[in-house]
């Protein structure tokens, strides 16, 4: 017999639980209080206590991307799904299956404009502006249908976050629960057989294919892995790392602007895009030559032709269109006997360009990394100059749940969402790597991360400001510096207020020595880095990098 006894709030335990979701993360309202009362009760879910909305959707995200599954955050109406906004637009950006529950005011007195608690003028307009889609349960008999669709719609490619709010009467309003409560497919959009037949024939006839991998195609990791083996090339985007393991010999992993790379693709016959918008931060505006004809994967038709001129379009989810690519292709390739080589030294060459932009100290850094980075573990990174000169791609990731980075370009989120990877991989040691001034917008969540006992080492770049503001300001604007320096918190004392481990390096050295402790043991640890005890990087970084001249086939 169905449930008669239970609330709205109940509902939505019991229907996220039937989807696989063990985890939550949200601050605890007013206005949500019958649904997070239902998760406590049900005994099934873990509900991860934000400091602030827009941590607990970056954590929400951040779990998203590295546990394959649903991210799940919690807010309540008005300013706080307001705090919230900017880490959705995050999660749009990074195509993140996300379900964001807000709480709403009674019906009798919502959009009335009387000045209620918590109510905000026309909310709904808000978050249809940064969630791929908007739903409002208007009372309790729609609830299980409105989720059903709003998981649908965040987990259906292109994924995204998608908004689902409440009012406080219909979250604990009674509603019958079914026995039997079943998660909602993922609709994919499957290639037509003649566009992968088509696509087949052109790969067959290229002699130096290169196949570029966006963050559409994270989970595809056994097909484009059979492509490369096959000795197809691969690149990526950051958002694509990790799809086929860096080690790999045919791939370029995220070098994907480099000038030897550039270079290369000028050898090469046919690029195939499949998932990737070809973000105009990794294409020097949509300037950078890329090899002349292109073909384009992607389930929505809209990427036709934007950015780069297309040969062919194939509407289809990347995932799908790369396995039914690798079974066409099964020992039909011919490629040129010099194309691996070329490809390594292509390679080999950027990561020379890297090391002279960084110089020896950070070279060093940079090696120490990589000698004790944990395989497999999650790698998170925030809007910092290590991270834009070479955590971005000079640390190799092996799958495709790994990278998790703020692909929006805001600074703040490296923190919490290196909680909500760490609590997504529990058997595993995150790595975060954040800027003090980054670290500083968010700091309320190491207080999270030491609460909920996350596994993860925060590697602190502290130049007591925003450097690569400093940058530009001394590139464009007549070394003129205003507002980049800050006043930085004793983050010793402060770690340890919270009972957070705090280790520091002043110098190359002490950076080795300090780094394979702060990824030993249990819980958060921050190893902070003096920045002006490693020394000034060989190179600035000023943003990145740009070209006034066009290359093959960027449009205006």
């Amino acid at each position: 017999m169905p449930d008669t006894s239970s609330t709205v709030g109940d509902l939505v335990a019991a229907f996220l639980d039937a989807c696989g979701v063990r985890t939550a993360f949200g601050v605890i309202s007013i206005h949500n209080m019958p649904v997070l009362d239902a998760f406590a009760r049900s005994g099934r879910m873990r509900f991860v206590p934000a400091r602030g909305e827009a941590g607990a959707l970056n954590m929400a995200d951040a779990f998203a991307r590295v546990s394959g599954g649903l991210g799940v955050g919690v807010t309540s109406t008005g300013v706080a799904a307001g705090n919230a906004a900017g880490s959705l637009v995050e999660a749009r950006t990074a195509g993140s299956p996300v379900l964001h529950l807000t709480g709403q005011i009674e019906r009798g007195w919502l959009d009335r404009g009387w000045g209620y608690i918590h109510e905000a003028p026309d909310q709904p307009t808000m978050l249809k502006g940064v969630s791929k889609a908007f739903f409002r349960v208007g009372a309790p008999e729609e609830a299980l249908d409105v989720l059903r669709e709003a998981v649908q719609t965040a987990r259906t490619p292109p994924a995204g976050p998608v908004s689902v709010e409440i009012p406080i009467d219909v979250q604990s309003a009674a509603v019958e629960i079914p026995e039997s409560l079943v998660a909602p497919k993922i609709a994919r959009t499957r290639p037509a057989p003649a566009d992968l037949d088509a696509l087949a024939e052109a790969v067959a006839g290229a002699r130096r294919p290169v196949l570029w991998l966006g963050g559409g195609a994270r989970g595809a990791d056994s097909a484009a892995l059979r492509l490369a083996d096959m000795g197809v090339g691969i690149v990526t985007s950051t958002n694509g790392r990790g799809v086929v393991p860096e080690t790999h010999p045919m791939t370029l992993g995220a070098f994907n602007a480099a000038p030897p790379v550039e270079e290369f693709y000028g050898t090469c016959d046919l690029l195939v895009v499949a998932g990737s918008r070809l973000r105009g931060n990794e294409t020097l505006k949509w300037n950078l030559g890329l090899p002349e004809i292109r073909w384009r994967v992607d389930c929505d038709p809209s990427m036709d032709g934007r950015g780069y001129t297309t040969a062919r379009f194939v509407q289809g989810d990347a995932v799908a269109a790369l396995g039914g690519l690798a079974d066409r292709l099964t020992g039909r390739l011919r490629i040129d006997p010099a194309f691996a080589a070329d490809l390594a030294a292509a390679k080999q060459a950027a990561e020379v360009g890297l090391r002279a932009s960084l110089g020896g100290n950070w070279s060093a850094v940079l090696d120490a990394v990589k000698a004790h980075f944990p395989a497999g573990s999650p790698w998170a990174r925030d809007i910092t100059l290590s991270n834009s000169i070479w955590g971005n791609r000079a640390v190799p990731l092996t799958g495709s749940r790994q990278g998790v980075h703020s692909l929006g370009g805001a600074i703040g989120q490296g923190l919490p969402m290196a909680v909500g990877a760490a609590l997504a991989e529990p058997g595993r040691r995150t790595v975060a790597l954040v800027g003090d001034g980054g670290f500083a917008l968010n700091l309320g969540e190491l207080a999270t991360a030491a609460q909920e006992q996350a596994p993860v080492t925060i590697l602190l770049m502290n130049d007591g400001g925003y450097g690569v503001i400093r940058n530009i300001q001394d590139a464009r604007y007549g070394g003129r510096r205003h507002y980049a320096d800050l006043l930085t918190p004793d983050f010793a004392a402060l770690c340890a207020s919270m009972g957070v481990r705090h280790l520091k390096a002043a110098g190359v050295e002490a950076f080795r020595q300090a780094l394979p402790e702060a990824l030993d043991g249990d819980g958060p640890a921050v190893l902070e880095v003096d920045m002006a005890g490693i020394g000034p990087f060989a190179r600035p970084f000023a943003g990145p990098p740009v070209r006034e001249k066009k290359g093959s086939g960027g449009k205006p």
